[in-house]
């Protein structure tokens, strides 16, 4: 496979993924790399970064879904961006093998420093159904489509006779009480509930939602306390919460539940939607690299965030975020390594590129990353949430006004960070968007209905004798 000649031959720092390690990494360096006659190229299927905490509030109608990426031809102006996936990397050779997203020839690029930020995606489990009646809540389309679904299942619903197709067309379920799934269930039950208040044909009554979590606890970031105020909380709102029970079965949209660990049969309804988000895993794109994996798909790092076989650094190869197993020195992280959330992503990717030009430049030194974790924010929908700041509990109001505080803080680019300030200030105005778009997934279909010419209307036989008739289909006087 020869080498693409249509990109630049300067030094190449190659970023794999434009999450948020990618995007603030290539953003810190692309200037400066520039500068000393290098080039910044970054490789991902996409064209934008998704501010995953936002996704709930995308698909609950609170913030306009191009408002909660970051596009990277805007903010990486002086950066070589590639639509497509690297789906090999030869360090030895400082080789990448580079897919184009629209299916042409993959192509060979060739660097000297290689930043593996390719972040996690969805993880799942053999669970008959699952993959073709579940969704998850990873990316913005996902959160998009979840949002039109419910609104549609509502809208169809309501033209329904009470029975128990209309009972599976009203009931969403969430499996996983995490963040995410805390936050998903709380987004779309206001939202739904808002959209029930608009339709004479419902009562608040007809919606059943249900959280499914396999531990016997919710939201390990926050205190024992606060989970279980949590799940009282749920509960006020009509969520039916079912702890230590794990989906056995989706096939056709049938719900089986087991108890755990026993695993004897808990409940069993039926449903068209259920959304997965029972957790994350790395990017399965690093095993086709030859850097070294530790046992959970994680790729081997230092507290530089260098990338580290068994004698030690490589040269040119470094990693962070949800990618990378780095080393938690303030002793808190699970297992001894820093969890994957946005809050350790961000600071890393910013240190990443310190250390980066540090090394290649030798201005400033190469440092460890070192970052105790100030606590976690959830928002519960409008005015509701819980926090834990420093070991300082929050719940309700405080605690919503401390969630929407740091994430628009953290929202990279001030541009994306007014937009979604803005999107607030209508919400609060004007309340969430309740609008479902049709025709999502099959945009063309009106425009093949117009031009589609009407069946020939049938001729009718004429018969002897037969009496005419005017224009009005009365018969013609003579």
């Amino acid at each position: 496979m020869a080498l693409n000649q249509q990109f630049s031959d300067r030094p190449r720092t190659l970023v794999v993924g434009g999450g948020y390690v990618g995007l603030y990494v290539a953003h810190k360096l692309q200037k400066k790399i520039k500068s000393h006659g290098g080039i910044v190229t970054l490789v991902d299927p996409l064209p934008y970064m998704t501010y995953q905490p936002f996704l709930p509030e995308v698909a609950g109608g609170n913030i306009e879904a191009r408002h909660a990426v970051v596009s990277h031809r805007t903010h990486l102006k002086q950066t070589e961006l590639i639509t497509g996936k690297v789906t090999g990397i030869d360090h030895a050779s400082r080789t990448a093998t580079v897919a184009p997203a629209d299916g042409s020839e993959p192509f060979e690029l060739t660097y000297r420093d290689v930043v593996m930020a390719a972040g996690s995606i969805t993880r799942t489990f053999p669970i008959d159904g699952l993959k073709e009646q579940g969704i998850g809540l990873k990316t913005i389309e996902e959160a998009v489509a979840l949002r039109n679904q419910m609104l549609e299942r509502i809208e169809t619903g309501s033209l329904m006779a009470a029975g128990p197709e209309r009972d599976r067309a009203l009931t969403f379920v969430v499996v996983g009480g995490g963040f995410a799934g805390i936050e998903t269930i709380t987004e779309i039950e206001d939202m739904a509930r808002a959209a029930v208040k608009k339709n004479d044909r419902l009562e608040q009554s007809d919606l059943r939602f249900v959280l499914v979590e396999a531990m016997g606890r919710i939201m390990p970031e926050v205190t024992e306390s606060q989970a279980v105020w949590v799940v009282a909380h749920l509960r006020s709102r009509g969520i039916q919460v079912k702890l230590n029970t794990s989906l056995a079965s989706a096939v056709d949209g049938q719900l089986k539940l087991i108890n755990m660990p026993d695993k004897t049969p808990a409940d069993e309804f039926e449903t068209d939607t259920l959304i997965w988000t029972a957790g994350v895993q790395a990017n399965p794109m690093v095993r086709s690299s030859d850097f070294p994996i530790d046992e959970r798909g994680r790729i081997r790092a230092n507290a530089e965030l260098r990338i580290t076989g068994d004698d030690g650094p490589l040269e040119g190869a470094w990693t962070a975020g949800d990618v990378a197993a780095v080393p938690d020195l303030t002793g808190g992280g699970v297992g001894g390594f820093c969890v994957p959330n946005a809050q350790h992503a961000v600071r890393q990717a910013k240190l990443l590129a310190k250390n980066i030009y540090a090394q290649n430049n030798g201005v400033g030194r190469v440092k460890e990353y070192k970052h105790k974790n100030l606590g976690a924010v959830a928002g519960f929908g409008q005015y509701k949430g819980v926090a834990n700041i420093m070991g300082f509990g929050m719940r309700g109001l405080p605690a919503w006004l401390a969630h929407r505080g740091y994430h628009g803080m953290a929202m990279p680019m001030f541009e994306r960070k007014f937009r979604v300030v803005f999107n607030w200030v209508l919400s609060f105005v004007f309340g969430r968007d309740t609008t479902q778009l049709m025709d999502l997934q099959t945009p063309k279909r009106q425009f093949r209905e117009a031009a589609t010419p009407p069946p020939k209307k049938a001729e009718v036989p004429s018969s002897a004798g037969a009496a005419k008739s005017d224009s009005y289909g009365e018969p013609a006087r003579k």
